[in-house]
């Protein structure tokens, strides 16, 4: 799910630190264009203030359900949390866990309300993505009236379907990750960004991130898996040393055959290589499939 902007007037910071002990993130004061650099560079969106001053600042950006971040309005006296945006892309996980704060989640999302699963929540489950997602708004008003069934067809298969069926695609990417000593959060964020767009792919598309055991302990790359909210998984290192890695590593040095190539092979199904090591800066990527 990843980490939010916490956005507050100065007067209630305090606040914003309580809820940031829950959900981490970064606190950003109130600003005329805090909500614009916060849909850029945050998925996930909490507001502490007037539900009616969240929807002012955020009416002018949004754009589309699959691309705008999840809003969440917390009023100042922690009461409750209101997921106003993208409820079904994270807002309702969100403002549930702010639960254990006492803040009580007002859910407004149709399927939840009437104790069903959207079809957005099941994706998320299955460690899918949707591929027609038009799809899910005939869907979802289905799922208010019935149970829907869940078919896993494998192939090869050509499959013909009509506009109420979802298609769901198994997410399948390794992000594999080196970095020198050091590195921090921001330049470890920006290399997987470049290297999923230059590889044209899909953030969503990505099961874990990945590196060596030796880079257990390096905060950037730690932090970084978790502004994606992605599980991060150090390799131990006789398995990466297992791993044929084609290009050559400075990583020899330390005994191991490389980092972010045979990081991303180990985890990956089909053991085929994407998107070769590629530095960027003080930041190498590779992505397996």
């Amino acid at each position: 799910m990843g980490e939010p902007a916490i956005i507050t007037f100065p007067r209630n910071i305090e606040l914003a630190k309580k809820i940031r002990d829950v959900t981490a993130g970064d606190i950003l004061t109130y600003s005329d264009d805090v909500f614009k650099l916060a849909f850029k560079e945050y998925r996930l969106i909490i507001a502490i203030m007037a539900a009616g001053i969240a929807v002012r600042n955020i009416a002018p950006l949004i754009s589309d359900k699959w691309k705008d971040p999840a809003v969440v309005v917390v009023d100042s006296g922690l009461n409750f949390a209101i997921p106003i945006l993208g409820g079904h892309h994270g807002g309702n996980e969100l403002a549930k866990k702010l639960d254990i704060m006492g803040i009580f989640p007002v859910i407004t999302t149709a399927t939840e309300v009437m104790g069903k699963e959207s079809v957005e929540g099941i994706a998320a489950c299955l460690g899918c993505r949707i591929i027609n997602r038009d799809s899910t708004k005939k869907l979802n008003m289905e799922l208010l009236d019935s149970d829907v069934e869940i078919l896993e067809i494998k192939g090869p298969k050509i499959v013909i379907v009509g506009d109420d069926v979802s298609v769901l695609k198994k997410n399948g990417l390794v992000v594999g990750i080196g970095a020198n000593r050091g590195v921090s959060k921001e330049e470890v964020v920006e290399a997987i960004k470049t290297a999923i767009s230059e590889s044209n792919l899909r953030i969503e598309d990505v099961n874990y991130f990945a590196s060596a055991m030796i880079k257990e302990n390096e905060p950037g790359i730690i932090d970084a898996a978790a502004v994606f909210g992605k599980e991060l998984i150090f390799v131990p290192h006789e398995i990466i040393n297992s791993m044929e890695a084609p290009t050559p590593s400075k990583a020899k040095s330390i005994g191991l055959k490389g980092v972010c190539e045979p990081a991303a092979l180990a985890l990956s199904e089909k053991k085929k290589l994407l998107l070769k090591k590629r530095i960027y800066g003080n930041v190498t990527i590779a992505i397996a499939r």
